[in-house]
This record gives C-alpha cells, structure tokens and sequence, in this order.
C-alpha cells in the first residue's frame, strides 16, 4: 500500500509531508518517494496521517463488557473501536473474584489475533487491589489487599498478557507488590487514599502509571498534594505517566489543561475508561455486576457514583485539543504514551520504519477518513 501527499506525524511526533509504504502489516518507508507501480495507491492529499491510538483502559462499548467473558464481546468491542480511530486496546477487568478473573483472562488470551477490528494488546487489571474508601464504581465484596501470590497465578495462568494491574499502595503489602511486581508488569496506582508521602514512596518503588488522574483518589490541595500532586512533582523526573479521562465530564477542562501542563508531553494517556453503554444510547446497564444509569451520556450507579464513562480516543482527542492541549502532546497521549505505558512502543505507538502499520487519517478538522490496521484498510471514508 502506498499512501502519498500527506502530512505525517513522523517519528519524533512532528508533521512532515511524507509518503508511506506499507510492506504487509509493517511500515517499509515513510519519505517522499516516486510511486511505485506494484502497490495500490491513495492519494491523500490535504490529510495528515497519525499513528492509531491505543486504548489502554477500556471495560467495553457497544452494549458489551470485558467481563462478558465471550469472544462475542470482545469481537463487538473491537468492531466499534475501529471505526474511533482505536488500532489496539487492553480490555480491563474489575474488581472481582479470583475465580471470575481467572475467566476474563481466559477469555481475552483467546480473542487475541482472532478480532476483526481494534486488535487486542492484553489485559488491563483494574482491582481487586484497591482501597476501598476509594472504590469508586468498583464492588466492594471483592476488595482486597495486593496478593504478589494471587497475581502471578493470574499472570502466568493467561499467558502473561496482563499489561498493567492497578494497586492501592497504602495498603499492607503495597510497595513489596510494587517492587516484586514490576520488573515483570507495570504497575499502576489506582482507587486509592494514599496522600502524598505514600505515593512519593510507591514511585520511588518502582509505579510508573497513574490510573484515571484526579479520579478514585486523593487530589491536590496546598497543605495535602495527595496522589495528584506527587503525579505533578515527580511524573516528569521519574517518567510516570497518568491516565486521563478527557470527555469533559470526568474532569474540567481547565484541570485537564494543569494536568496535560503539569505531567509534560510524555507524561499523559488519554483513555477513554468506558463502559458497555459506550455508543449506546441513554438507558441502564452494568458494569462489574452493578446496575448504571445513563442520562444524557453520563453514566452513574444508583448511589450517583461516577461508573466510567460512554466516551471514545477519538472524541477525547478532539476535545483536548478544543481544550487548549498542544496538537503534538494530544496525539502521543493518544498513541505512543500509552504504548509506552503497556510496554508495546517498540511495535506500535507511532510511524516509524519497521513498526506496524497502525495508522489514523484524518481531515483539517480532525474529522477520521481512513483506519489501517497491521495494513490493512478497516475504515475507509475517503
């Protein structure tokens, strides 16, 4: 495939005019070249082209849910995420039992290399190690304190694609999780009451990711920074990257710009962190066995509790860059910061010769055209 005359965002995320072409499911070049006579040619002329984004934190869309635990499910989840600009994503769990994890997992190793759209990169573990004063739309019956044994039980028992599990560091056996956990798994904290000291410590231990910033965890204050101002002060000297949900409901745009500003361009991931009810129209669903309500996009449990969000990548982008978010840090945050964050940049996350061959196009508007997947065209708007 060949692809010219387009604005590419080139490897070091700046845009150049550049062809590119496509060996298989690789990028073999992305230069001016002449046009090559043996390859099928789209003229893209007036469009730029990014790499496709990476959802690293999604429980589902489309009136389905990781935790259906069918290839169904995760089939109808990568149908919809395709066509949002999504080339890779990690299906997230909840805070469940052992035995119902073990089946989510199950589930997700064997979709992987079986879906028609999105591909799937692995599982995003989301609870059970969580506070549960900061449980948030999480089910409180399984809370429980980090377990190094339980987890690589899990983690060798599905094959050893989990891509990040969420931790409360304040609780017993926290920071030795940390430690033993992430030379072979990032880890994130996530849901939780630490305050500043104890989130400073679980960096210094070795979390290099933030789950949902500001959300399900103690934010900043002047006597009391909290987890979000350790993510302020250290994401930059210790390359953490936070998680942000930029659908203009989760958090204020102005927060979301301190936050964007604060972290640095490699320091923040877009997610879209949504539930079944995403692309759905308003009504009521579940999420991790509890019932939500959806009105007027916003998804909430009975209790009013925020319970994820019926958002998508391609949206939040465009928000955060109607926000006031530089062009070049809204599309790394969408790409190759989370690409970094699961341990997959050498593969995906940006255009570069040798990488598959994960790209969006898009118009001046930021308007989605085309969708190419390992090389191959899923969405074509042209």
């Amino acid at each position: 495939m060949f692809l010219k005359n387009a604005v590419v965002y080139n490897d070091v995320f700046e845009p150049v005019k550049a062809d590119i072409l496509t060996d298989g499911e690789r990028i073999k070049a992305v230069a001016p070249m002449a046009e090559p006579s043996d390859e099928t040619v789209y003229d893209l002329t007036g469009l730029t082209v990014i790499p496709g984004f990476v959802d690293m934190h999604i429980h589902g869309c489309a009136g389905v849910d990781t935790g259906n635990a069918t290839p169904e499910a995760l089939e109808a989840m990568s149908a919809m995420l395709v066509t949002h600009g999504v080339t890779s994503f990690c299906p997230t769990s909840m805070t469940l039992s052992f035995e119902e994890l073990q089946t989510i997992f199950d589930n997700v190793r064997n979709c992987m290399g079986k879906v028609s759209g999105a591909y799937i990169q692995g599982i995003n573990m989301e609870g059970p190690y969580i506070a549960m004063s900061k449980k948030g739309a999480q089910n409180g019956d399984y809370v429980r304190n980090p377990d190094k044994e339980e987890f690589r039980k899990l983690f060798d028992g599905c094959g050893g694609i989990v891509k990040v599990v969420d931790i409360a560091p304040e609780c017993d056996g926290g920071l030795e999780f940390i430690a033993e956990v992430q030379p072979y798994c990032p880890v994130s904290i996530a849901h939780t009451a630490a305050g500043y000291n104890e989130a400073k410590a679980a960096i210094e231990a070795g979390a290099r990711h933030i789950t949902h910033l500001y959300n399900a965890q103690t934010g900043l204050a002047h006597r009391d920074p909290g987890v979000v101002g350790a993510a302020f002060d250290m994401a930059k000297t210790y390359g953490v990257r936070c998680e942000l949900i930029c659908d203009g409901f989760h958090i204020h745009p102005a927060a979301l710009r301190i936050a964007f500003s604060q972290v640095g361009e490699d320091g923040s991931v877009i997610v879209s962190d949504s539930c079944e009810a995403a692309g759905c129209p308003d009504g009521e669903y579940s999420l991790g066995g509890q019932p939500v309500f959806v009105r007027d996009g916003k998804a909430l449990l009975e209790s009013g509790v925020i319970a994820a969000s019926t958002s998508n990548m391609h949206q939040e982008l465009k928000n955060v860059i109607s926000y006031g978010v530089p062009v070049k840090q809204a599309i790394k945050s969408a790409t190759i910061n989370p690409a970094k964050a699961i341990r997959v940049d050498h593969e995906t996350g940006s255009i570069a010769v040798g990488k598959l061959a994960d790209l969006v196009v898009m118009d001046s508007d930021w308007n989605i055209k085309m969708v190419i997947v390992r090389g191959e065209i899923k969405v074509n708007n042209l």
